[in-house]
């Protein structure tokens, strides 16, 4: 398992060995960065979106993300990112659990992802870029009648 954890901005405060081994970092070069260091440019803003809007209800969020290495090369990863909270049941960071996604899983991911890019590309990138990219993955995830995350892990 690949494991991270960050503060509430997203920096990174842990990272496991295997972590540091696949995007070919050094712990002192990695702590304390904000962890879209390793965002691929592949990635739709959007998901991002839904990331940090599902973490912000304090729900845990799982995801297909294209990875990039401090070395260049890349890897897709099936992610499952939680809320850590304290005693106070306050969140005070988030805790992401990865493996490496199947083909196919990344086959039908990356081919959505490219549409989601054209068309944030299309709206030059401005907020409704995001709005309308979010749409094409919601089109898709409806048409299966289940939630984001129940349609994810269902092609895991």
């Amino acid at each position: 398992m690949i494991v991270t954890k960050t503060d509430l901005k997203g920096r990174i405060t842990y990272a496991n060995e295997k972590f540091l081994n696949i995007c070919v970092f050094q712990e002192e070069d990695i702590l304390d960065e904000p962890h879209n260091i390793i965002r691929h440019p592949d990635m739709p803003k959007a998901v991002f979106r839904l990331l940090w809007d599902t973490l912000k209800r304090g729900e845990e969020f799982f995801g297909v993300i294209k990875n990039m290495c401090s070395d260049g090369s890349f890897y897709w990863v099936f992610a499952n990112i939680t809320p850590s909270f304290d005693e106070n049941n306050m969140v005070i960071g988030y805790f992401s659990v990865r493996r490496f996604a199947n083909k196919e899983l990344i086959n039908i991911m990356s081919h959505l992802y490219q549409k989601m890019m054209q068309e944030e590309k299309r709206h030059n990138n401005d907020k409704s870029a995001i709005e309308a990219s979010i749409k094409i993955l919601t089109d898709v995830i409806n048409e299966q009648g289940v939630s984001y995350n129940e349609y994810l892990i269902s092609l895991a």
